[in-house]
């Protein structure tokens, strides 16, 4: 199982790969993904896609609202991962 250090690298990882242009090291925890990063709803699914490729983990389309800021997301992989909480 991932600790939240090892989601949260994943979910940095992720925007990484959507947002190259980002300066992930100053981004907030609590700062919003769309706005911050300038995501639409394409890169919210690219978001999500990577997020399953590094996780294993399946976000529904339903859940994207739960995926707004780093700490949301990292929390809502924790929630889902195998195993529970």
């Amino acid at each position: 199982m991932s600790t939240t250090d090892e989601l949260r690298t994943q979910v940095l990882e992720a925007l990484g790969a959507i947002a190259p242009d980002a300066d992930l090291a100053t981004l907030s925890d609590d700062a919003s993904l769309r706005d911050e990063l300038d995501l639409d709803s394409m890169d919210m699914q690219g978001l999500v896609v990577g997020l399953y490729e590094a996780t294993g983990i399946d976000v529904p389309e339903r859940d994207y609202g739960k995926l707004d800021t780093v700490a949301d997301t990292v929390a809502y992989l924790a929630a889902h991962r195998p195993g529970g909480q």
